[in-house]
């Protein structure tokens, strides 16, 4: 009887390969799901909508956007982590799914490494360090000798605990040896207009978010997260040289799919992604929001995933944070 099971399993195993291979053949024969774990009207909710756009332009089916908010984004992130991995729901990730799963594993509930199939790393950009226009420093340098003589007089606000504003506040404060007091918000739209306000003295925010407070004087901006100057504020040091190196942070954008997802549908969507990548009204609309692309396939955003969640892992651990 073994035997005849066997023979009975070879005989099937060519159709049902074949069966396998035209299912992917036909990818995608009905609308995709782009989950988006923040709320509709943010940056990253911007972008991914664009991005949206360019796949469903290319893949002749629709795209639809779903914004699943809540828990720093851990509720979206998991309702994809949760979902079939037949490659018709995908999640957009930004730099909370890495720093939210590092920073308050028990709340996240995720693997962003092992529960997620990488698809395409889209862009990268630095946040920019901003204060109120009339903070006692005009500059980095200044505001850190002033944290250090006055520790814990300093309130800078976050997007929220563990996302990665928080996250880039506990980096700096490790390597700077300064006391500032975190501030979480929900959302960094309310901590901008408490810091233009005076009610707080920092935070970082992507630079479209920011460019306009400091164009109009309302915000000073003092340096930019990554390891060269921004085109979009090229009088704003880099934090390296403005006497903080070792605190550089990255914002990033890119689309994962559950574990488990057909290696061939990761890899028909990624060669999407690079098609739009390479239009250049795609790259003249992310050069507006300060960022580079990141062309590559689904091993590319595979490594930035992985590093960028053992470099949080390490500073949760070094900082001894405890986040309820």
């Amino acid at each position: 009887m073994t035997a005849m099971r066997s023979f009975s399993a070879f005989l099937c195993l060519p159709l049902c390969l074949f069966t396998a291979t035209a299912a992917l053949a036909d990818y995608p024969d009905r609308p995709i799901k782009l989950i988006v774990p923040f709320a509709a009207g943010a940056g990253t909710d911007a972008v991914a909508r664009f991005t949206a756009q360019k796949l469903e332009e290319q893949l002749k089916q629709p795209v639809v956007v779903e914004n699943r908010v809540g828990a720093s984004g851990a509720i979206g992130t998991q309702a994809v982590a949760s979902a079939a991995p037949d490659g018709y729901t995908l999640l957009f990730v930004a730099s909370p799914f890495t720093t939210v799963a590092a920073a308050t594993p028990a709340i996240a509930n995720y693997d962003p490494v092992k529960q997620f199939a990488p698809v395409a790393l889209i862009a990268a950009g630095p946040l920019v360090w901003i204060t109120h226009a009339n903070a006692p420093y005009a500059s980095m340098r200044e505001m850190i000798a002033f944290a250090k003589a006055n520790p814990g007089k300093l309130a800078y606000g976050s997007a929220g605990a563990g996302g990665v504003n928080h996250l880039a506040l506990e980096l700096f404060k490790l390597r700077t040896g300064t006391d500032i007091l975190h501030v979480p918000y929900k959302g960094i739209a309310p901590a901008t207009t408490d810091l233009l306000g005076g009610s707080i003295a920092l935070l970082t925010g992507t630079i479209p978010a920011v460019l306009q407070h400091v164009r109009s004087g309302k915000a000073r901006a003092l340096a930019v997260t990554g390891d060269k100057r921004s085109p979009l504020m090229p009088d704003v040091p880099t934090l390296k040289e403005a006497g903080a190196s070792g605190t550089e942070v990255y914002n990033y954008w890119g689309i994962t799919a559950p574990a488990g997802t057909p290696a061939a549908v990761v890899q028909r969507l990624n060669v999407e992604v690079q098609k739009f990548l390479a239009q250049k009204d795609v790259q003249e609309r992310l050069a507006a929001d300060g960022v580079e692309l990141t062309p590559g396939g689904p091993e590319r955003l595979a490594s930035f995933i992985a590093n960028d969640y053992s470099g949080w892992m390490k500073l949760v651990a070094e900082a001894k944070l405890k986040i309820e």
